[in-house]
């Protein structure tokens, strides 16, 4: 495994685990979006592998936003007259889009403070499982800015409309139990549970056909960029070429026979 500065691996059970430790606040700048992005590629081609849990280092933070002094690099920038580097922008933007188009499952740990790009990155992430003391904001508008890494797209995919614009408009923070009420999380657990949680849910979902979870993330992911006729032809090939497959077979026949399928993941 390569040596990273801001991220670590680790891969037990077919489960790889990326821990983002930037302290104090697991905050993102630009080597810390580069470990991210390499990380992410390594375990997601590692053949091993069969799902993905991203969490933050410590009990302060999952992700608490950007490094404040690399956008204040940029604005400085913007005032001399000069063009933006966008650089950082697309890498996010990028990475993100990655993770969430992956085929193999990505579950946030979020263990504390998920703001601002931290709270783009879990909503990138397939799952969202957070401790009851986290905290969830888009607070850029406090700073004159806007979500750049995905905020002003996913968030109203995942809540609704009126309430993304509430959100990033005040840049409030809301407590785990309301993002779990505005279907921002899908679970909320004592604090210390969020990686047992996580990988709980994570071994659930590697017990069935990697084929299956990839073909359903795929009809998924489409489905929510087009319309809902292009989206049932994509269901209707993945369920036909599913079919033709020894795990379809395996499952199919284990339901009938009355026992526990063995999925080889093919």
């Amino acid at each position: 495994m390569a040596d990273r500065q801001y991220v670590k691996v680790s891969i037990e059970d077919r489960i790889a685990t990326l821990t983002i430790d930037h302290p104090p606040a697991n905050a993102f700048n630009e080597q810390t979006v580069n470990d991210l992005a390499s990380a992410f590629e390594e375990v997601y081609n590692n053949p091993e592998v069969k799902a993905i849990i991203i969490t933050g280092a410590g009990q302060f933070a999952f992700v608490a936003g950007a490094d404040i002094n690399e956008i204040k690099a940029q604005i400085d920038l913007a005032r001399a007259g000069q063009p933006v580097k966008r650089d950082l922008i697309v890498k996010g933007q990028q990475l993100f889009n990655r993770i969430e188009r992956s085929t193999k499952p990505v579950i946030a740990a979020i263990n504390a403070v998920c703001l601002g790009g931290g709270m783009e990155l879990a909503m990138a992430c397939h799952i969202r499982i957070a401790s009851d003391t986290a905290r969830f904001g888009q607070p850029e508008v406090n700073l004159g800015l806007l979500p750049a890494w995905g905020g002003t797209a996913r968030l109203p995919r995942l809540v609704g409309r009126g309430k993304a614009i509430e959100l990033i408009l005040t840049g409030d923070m809301i407590p785990a139990q309301e993002a779990a009420r505005i279907g921002l999380v899908n679970k909320v657990v004592p604090a210390g549970q969020v990686i047992k949680t996580a990988q709980d849910l994570a071994k659930k979902i590697i017990s069935k056909s990697a084929l299956a979870t990839s073909a359903i993330l795929e009809a998924i992911n489409h489905g929510m960029e087009v319309g809902l006729l292009d989206a049932l032809k994509m269901e209707e090939e993945k369920f036909v070429a599913l079919c033709a497959t020894h795990d379809g077979y395996e499952g199919v026949t284990a339901f009938l026979e009355k026992r526990q399928p063995k999925f080889q993941d093919k």
